[in-house]
């Protein structure tokens, strides 16, 4: 979903500073809840997997430009279900960093906006979970429903994020306007995939809940309620 650099520009990126400052801070909150909850130790480790799980993801995957922007199996309620919401904040703002720095340095002007477009979304699933999954439901048990309503609710935030950025940026004109609908378009084709990747790797931590059942490596609702 890296929106194509100059879409949005000059005074308009203003604004795109002030949603990352506030994702920035609310992650910082998430951070300090983990650690007072888990730890220091746990949440570095489950960062660094998140952050090498979004450069695989952004880097070596499949994906494809798509209107104004491009289609990734982000893969950011995996990354929720398994390492925690502060890991894969941490996780999806450095591995779209270290992507930028290194690999894509035409995204970076743009990373204030993408980085919005991930986080905003993530934290949406981290509210709404609380109301899909009963509290007595290990996420290793989610059903496909369950795990279609977090991967809807993600992607659909990413999508309505982009299509915002690009409006914003560039207007109603027809051309854009055409641009959007083709980016979301694409886009959907990834809520059907996403709940398969969500609980398939959710079946392999079930399959190894004696041996990986460690707060160092998953969070530790994977397993216990």
């Amino acid at each position: 979903m890296h929106i194509e650099p100059g879409i949005v520009h000059g005074a308009k990126m203003v604004l795109a500073y002030g949603t990352a400052a506030a994702a920035a801070g609310y992650t910082a909150k998430l951070v300090w809840e983990d650690v007072k909850a888990h730890g220091a130790p746990p949440l570095l480790v489950r960062s660094l997997l998140a952050t090498i799980g979004t450069f695989i993801f952004f880097e070596l995957m499949p994906h494809f430009a798509a209107g104004v922007s491009e289609v990734h199996f982000i893969l950011g309620t995996t990354l929720f279900l398994l390492l925690g919401v502060a890991p894969a904040a941490i996780g999806l703002a450095a591995g779209l960093l270290i992507q930028g720095l290194f690999f894509a340095p035409t995204d970076l002007p743009m990373y204030f906006v993408n980085v919005t477009t991930l986080l905003v979304p993530l934290f949406a699933i981290f509210a709404l979970a609380k109301k899909v999954i009963p509290e007595d439901t290990a996420y290793v048990d989610l059903t496909y429903g369950q795990a279609l309503k977090l991967s809807a609710a993600y992607q659909g935030g990413v999508v309505a994020w982009v299509a915002f950025w690009a409006i914003y940026g560039q207007g109603f004109g027809a051309e854009n306007m055409g641009a959007v609908l083709s980016f979301g378009a694409a886009y959907m084709l990834v809520i059907l995939i996403e709940p398969v990747a969500d609980l398939a790797v959710l079946a392999l931590a079930k399959m190894g809940r004696d041996t990986i059942a460690n707060p160092h490596i998953t969070h530790p609702r994977v397993h216990s309620a």
